[in-house]
């Protein structure tokens, strides 16, 4: 390599700022797109963090309340056909159906532990939904991110390879500012699908373990039930 294109290698900006200005402009749409998608993954990745936490601190809240002797129609009165806790809108669920199903005489009509868990499933499947929403795209951002990238260096490639044609010179000056804008492309998708892929699988992993507490909250709040049903 002689000297003069060393120095003007040497003088080409290389900061990101001045290589996605310097791209193509389909090279500079991926490059806006997996930013963007990186920004909302993290988004919905605080998002859930907090909302993760709050659902668990409301169960905690909720099973004390529940275990804690109160009669079942008391703590139903207190808070009501429509609270706001997942934990809370199962028991309502439950103990709605409990109520309907009694007749005017105070009899059962037939049926009513069916109902009333189906009416907890009903519930349960809501909650469940509300926990894991979001999460798909997070799964999206993380299998489909590395392509994007990867379309964006391979175009980068091509235009870079199409000047270095035109300009008849290989030297280091014409062909480092196009490579390397191209390969920034496949970086930021790495950037948008690695930290959506693991926290995809933990976000995941604590959404299950909220429904099943749901769902062996139910199970409990049935066998209670059933009880009465039975005596």
């Amino acid at each position: 390599m002689d000297h003069s294109s060393l120095a003007m290698a040497q003088e080409i900006d290389f900061s990101l700022l001045a290589l996605f200005l310097r791209a193509s402009l389909t090279v500079k749409l991926v490059m806006i797109i997996l930013v963007l998608a990186s920004f909302w993954s993290w988004a919905i990745i605080i998002r859930k963090f907090i909302a993760y936490r709050a659902a668990r601190a409301e169960a905690e809240r909720f099973d004390r309340a529940f275990w804690s002797g109160e009669p079942l129609d008391e703590l139903f009165d207190q808070i009501g056909p429509t609270p706001e806790g997942a934990s809370q809108q199962i028991f309502a669920a439950g103990m709605l159906e409990w109520r309907r199903s009694h007749r005017q005489d105070g009899e059962l009509i037939a049926g009513a532990q069916a109902r009333i868990e189906r009416s907890m499933d009903v519930a349960i499947q809501k909650a469940t939904e509300g926990l894991n929403y979001g999460l798909t795209f997070l799964a999206t951002v993380g299998s489909i991110s590395p392509f994007v990238g990867l379309f964006g260096t391979v175009w980068g490639i091509k235009v870079a390879f199409e000047e270095i044609a035109i300009s008849q010179n290989t030297s280091l000056a014409v062909v480092a500012p196009g490579i390397s804008e191209a390969l920034v492309a496949t970086a930021l998708g790495l950037l948008a699908a690695i930290p959506a892929v693991i926290f995809y699988n933990k976000l995941s992993a604590d959404a299950d373990r909220i429904a099943a507490g749901y769902e062996a909250f139910a199970d409990e709040f049935s066998t209670i039930l059933s009880r009465q049903l039975d005596g």
